[in-house]
């Protein structure tokens, strides 16, 4: 009875950690966005690119190095394995924000912060294999807050699962999680903070 309850609790956790994993749970956010903020065309315009240059070459990238052996799983769970898992995804964020600056002649504030957060992950791999799946979830509870509070705090509740699931499926230590939760903590602070005071400056 006991092993069966574990059984389930490990499944239902398996199932929780894949569908909000880094990219679906960013992949939800700018989907809200665009909906929330533009009209059908705009919301066109707006997520393509974030679709074309970011999202879809890192699922390329995370299935053919899984199906060629280089990376073990898709959760890219290996700590020396992420390191070139965080450079593809770096370099892809950084050819949108060049894309976004050159169609658009401003800096993409939000994915600025998201390179800054993949920074700061790839520099504490160094030393710990810190939960990428708490820290951008906890992430995407700050993007979430800057636009409906409510959402905000739903979302850092989805982390806050997320996280527990990780140590279940012992893909994460307490601490790796408690690590990645915290240095998302601290970028979503500065986030917040920016975001408020560029937006009361423009009101200004």
């Amino acid at each position: 009875m006991e092993e069966k309850q574990t059984s389930s609790i490990h499944k239902i956790s398996k199932i929780i950690s894949e569908f909000f994993n880094p990219l679906v749970s960013l992949f939800l956010f700018f989907v809200y966005k665009s909906i929330r903020d533009y009209s059908l065309k705009d919301s066109i315009l707006y997520f393509l690119p974030i679709l074309l240059i970011i999202i879809l070459p890192v699922i390329i990238w995370l299935i053919w190095n899984v199906k060629t052996g280089r990376y073990t799983n898709m959760d890219v769970s290996n700590r020396v394995q992420r390191k070139t898992f965080y450079i593809f995804t770096a370099i892809t964020v950084i050819l949108y924000l060049l894309f976004h600056y050159i169609k658009n002649g401003t800096l993409d504030f939000l994915m600025l912060f998201i390179l800054i957060l993949l920074f700061a992950l790839q520099v504490s791999n160094f030393f710990i294999k810190s939960s990428m799946h708490t820290a951008f979830n906890v992430f995407v509870a700050s993007l979430f807050y800057s636009l409906d509070w409510k959402m905000g705090i739903v979302w850092f509740g989805i982390a806050v699962i997320v996280g527990i699931t990780r140590v279940i499926l012992k893909r994460h230590t307490v601490k790796e999680v408690f690590m990645g939760g915290g240095i998302a903590f601290l970028i979503s602070f500065l986030y917040l903070y920016c975001n408020i005071h560029f937006q009361h400056q423009n009101i200004l």
